[in-house]
């Protein structure tokens, strides 16, 4: 660890995989209700576990994006984070607010008050106080890693990766913003959602990725930022105006469908351009790098966010076939594959390689991290698979010969069963990975036996 002000990332880092572990096991309950409909409906309703299970994986995926930040922008601007102090008061403000949004929402507190109650729209149901604090929090890290930045050395890394920052940050403002019109309240809330996790999320994401391959290739670095360049340029061409694929049915002019269908067909391109990068820098490598983990993760990543994100994303995204699969167990199957490609296996990417440099060691239990990748990978595999079959099942039966949702819901039991057992495998190894990440090697254990002998 070349500077001393990187060791913020590793309590980013362990706050994430905590906040992992909840997101995880509360999405194994969510899907446990949709075999047994009725399981915790007194004591913990379907949709607060929902709510915990969504914001819970917005919480961990921006806790690992601002370790990432820490991390890595020293090295690239060549000097230490602006200041420390406001780093760690960043972090404790959003594991408070994550704290009181989650008691909010278990025991239904302040019920109808505009400050203190959690909101209806999704994935921004957090109250007003908890969304207030976010934005305290995003303004100290922004302030702290600009400063930085400005005062060190400019890199494409550290330039794409601060546009998506600031640009995730400045678009949760939208959350505040709440019409009374429904079709406006949606246009906008897709500011939030869509333009994050398809539009600044993916420069973060690109940034990160152009890093950890710049590390473990050895690629000279002029190569790497041409790549980085090409794949924000079609990443903000395609995904801007992509939006208007969640405009078909909301009420907004018909000229959507068009530019919808037209612009977020080219969403395929960024993903590809990812993958293609990968692999043709590891191709292109000099370097055998130790950590062979983090090089899995990474070649992972771009590869389950081309097919989550881009192939699935491609199959319902025209409107002629939206129309009937909008709102299906389709949409689900695209939406994690996607999330777990794009956003998941990147953070755990850069754990992986970060973890053994912030506490002083070789790379270690790579062989546990690998089989975690495996089984996360597979699992998840396997349930867009099962949500892919279920959903078309779904489409025919709901949307073609008009039965009605029950009916259709309980028809699709098994292929519910199937996913619950692809879910506990992505926990078993989600679990697994923390394990990895945070328990000893055997010989250091041996090796610190020794020396206190």
């Amino acid at each position: 660890m070349k500077y001393e002000t990187q060791k913020i990332a590793y309590w980013y880092f362990l706050a994430a995989m905590a906040v992992f572990a909840v997101q995880v096991l509360g999405g194994l309950l969510a899907g446990w209700v949709y075999v047994q409909p009725n399981f915790l409906a007194e004591v913990l309703p379907f949709n607060i576990i929902r709510m915990l299970h969504t914001n819970s994986l917005i919480v961990w995926l921006l806790l690992g994006f601002f370790g990432a930040a820490y991390f890595l922008i020293p090295e690239e601007a060549e000097r230490e984070m602006h200041s420390t102090k406001l780093a760690y008061l960043q972090l404790i403000i959003m594991l408070v607010g994550t704290a009181g949004a989650v008691v909010t929402y278990v025991f239904d507190l302040f019920q109808g008050n505009w400050l203190l109650g959690k909101e209806g729209r999704e994935f921004i149901e957090q109250p007003v106080w908890v969304k207030v604090g976010i934005v305290v929090a995003a303004l100290i890290f922004l302030y702290n890693v600009t400063m930085t930045v400005l005062k060190g050395r400019k890199t494409a890394i550290t330039n794409v990766l601060l546009i998506g920052l600031w640009g995730l940050a400045l678009l949760f403002l939208f959350s505040f913003y709440n019409p009374a019109n429904l079709s406006l309240d949606k246009m906008f809330w897709w500011y939030i959602v869509h333009l994050w996790v398809e539009g600044t999320w993916e420069l973060v994401m690109a940034s990160i990725l152009a890093y950890l391959l710049l590390k473990l290739t050895g690629v000279d670095r002029e190569i790497i930022e041409k790549w980085l360049y090409i794949i924000v340029a079609t990443a903000l061409f395609s995904g801007i105006l992509g939006t208007g694929h969640h405009y078909y049915w909301i009420g907004t002019p018909g000229y959507w469908q068009w530019i919808g269908s037209i612009f977020s067909s080219l969403e395929v391109i960024p993903f590809f351009a990812m993958m293609s990068f990968s692999f043709v820098m590891v191709w292109k490598g000099k370097r055998d790098h130790p950590n062979k983990a983090a090089l899995l993760w990474a070649l992972g990543a771009t590869t389950v966010a081309f097919f989550g994100a881009g192939v699935w994303g491609f199959l319902h995204t025209l409107h002629g076939v939206n129309y009937y699969t909008h709102g299906t167990q389709i949409t689900a199957a695209h939406g994690h594959l996607a999330f777990f490609g794009a956003y998941v296996s990147m953070n755990l990417a850069i754990i992986t390689y970060a973890m053994p440099i912030l506490l002083g060691r070789d790379p270690y239990n790579q062989v546990l991290n690998m089989v975690s990748f495996w089984l996360m990978t597979g699992g998840m595999a396997f349930m867009t698979f099962v949500l892919t079959f279920a959903g078309t099942i779904q489409t025919h039966l709901q949307r073609v010969l008009g039965e009605d949702f029950m009916s259709v819901q309980e028809s699709l039991n098994l292929f519910y069963l199937m996913r619950w057992g692809s879910g506990a495998a992505v926990v078993l190894g989600a679990l697994l990975f923390i394990y990895a990440q945070l328990a000893p090697r055997k010989e250091l254990i041996a090796q610190g036996s020794k020396e206190g002998a």
